[in-house]
């Protein structure tokens, strides 16, 4: 059950490993028939990526790698029979369930998050955020009299990779897409802040990392505020912890995210406090010897750590979670207990891409930044992109953007949150 990174990973590997078997048939599950490739989806708010190159044919993929798909979503487990029910009330036996639902975004139950901020979790999301700064460029260019800085400011809420790759496309959509299509607005007028709760942005990274991309988002006028909670969102002002408030119209929320809501109806599975599907560390479900659970909708123990904090809710971290429980779903199938492995997280690094011709990089403890980072960025997701026509279509738009300025439009049937 899903198609993200973890369960298309979980899958194909399963298929990879079985091309000699006939007792064993893989059938995918999930709400979308693509599969998102999420390191490039805050490029879509700049025009820089191309959404259809993000999305990846999810049917395809699986087909050709000897798997079945359906589109459907999960509404019931029955344990006891071996046997899901999805919500168009049509059911599936299993003999091995992998649950992989992902997961949403996490307001903290912050007053006016969920009603008045954009969030920042897929492909329609990044489209809604562009069309969202185009809106208020074709508002205010109708304007005779004094612009609201409400209209004009954007306010990122979240430090992390996500939040500062966003602030960053906001600042190349305003100045190098959208600049010079409305000569009567100062592109300089526009205000873009980001604010992390933390001492820090990307916390996760080497301070070094840290006061590199910082230092790249002052010199392009992004207002970087640490240590700032918000405390509540109205229609016009973020009201931060203190009793300072930042007039807006425009909150992209990144600060966090929590297991899938699907979970909550799953009445037969354990859960921890924030709703993470309980496994052990073989990745299989606390009291289910034939259901597992990976990705941002498990909790998943990190062996290496005594704090118990657990693995965090990561792209690699589910593609190896994946590779795992496909190795562990075999052994058992095949009556081989002793054969299954402990997951074991080996984090490879972290990129994260601050324009076109910037990048933080930590990659097998290697810490890099620059141009060369930023081709690296480049050249690293685009070999990890499952279609090839993809792979040619944005290899072609990145070369173009060397030469011509995006192509960037409001499409309306993008509806606004």
């Amino acid at each position: 059950m899903g198609g993200g990174f973890g369960g298309f990973t979980a899958a194909k590997e399963i298929c990879d490993r079985i091309t000699d078997r006939e007792d064993v048939g893989v059938l995918v599950i999930a709400k979308d028939n693509f599969f998102t490739f999420w390191p490039m989806v805050a490029g879509i708010v700049s025009s820089d990526i191309d959404s259809r190159n993000v999305a990846q044919p999810l049917r395809r993929a699986l087909i050709t790698a000897g798997a079945s798909f359906r589109r459907s979503m999960l509404s019931k487990i029955d344990p006891e029979n071996q046997r899901i029910t999805l919500d168009s009330g049509v059911e599936f036996p299993y003999d091995q369930l992998v649950i992989a639902l992902g997961g949403l975004p996490n307001f903290f139950g912050i007053p006016g998050v969920e009603e008045h901020s954009l969030t920042m979790r897929g492909i329609e999301d990044a489209e809604r955020i562009r069309n969202r700064v185009i809106e208020r460029f074709e508002e205010v260019s109708l304007i005779r009299g004094e612009i609201p800085e409400s209209k004009l400011t954007f306010v990122v809420i979240g430090g992390g990779p996500t939040g500062v790759e966003t602030a960053a496309e906001l600042y190349n959509l305003v100045h190098e897409a959208l600049g010079p299509d409305y000569p009567n607005i100062d592109p300089y007028r526009v205000r873009i802040f980001l604010l992390e709760g933390m001492d820090h942005i990307l916390a996760a990274l080497d301070p070094a990392l840290r006061r590199a991309a910082q230092t790249r988002l002052v010199n392009q006028r992004i207002e970087v505020k640490t240590g700032a909670m918000a405390e509540e969102i109205t229609a016009d002002c973020v009201k931060l912890k203190g009793g300072d408030t930042i007039a807006t119209e425009n909150v992209i929320w990144t600060a966090g995210n929590r297991p899938n809501v699907a979970i909550d109806d799953l009445d037969d599975l354990p859960v921890d406090e924030r709703n993470g599907i309980k496994v052990d560390e073989y990745l299989r479900v606390e009291g289910h010897s034939n259901i597992w659970a990976i990705g941002d909708c498990a909790a998943v123990p990190d062996i290496n750590e005594e704090n118990g904090q657990g693995i965090p809710p990561t792209a690699q971290a589910a593609t190896q979670e994946g590779k795992a429980v496909a190795k562990n779903i075999l052994a058992a199938i095949d009556g081989k207990e002793d054969e299954l492995e402990k997951f074991e997280y080996k984090p490879l690094g972290t990129l994260v891409e601050l324009g076109s011709d910037f990048a933080v990089n930590e990659v097998m403890g290697v810490r890099f930044t620059g141009t060369l980072a930023a081709i690296f960025w480049r050249l690293a997701y685009l070999a990890r992109l499952n279609s090839p026509q993809s792979k040619a279509h944005q290899m072609t738009d990145w070369i173009l953007g060397f030469f011509m300025r995006p192509a960037v439009t409001q499409v309306r049937g993008t509806s606004e949150k």
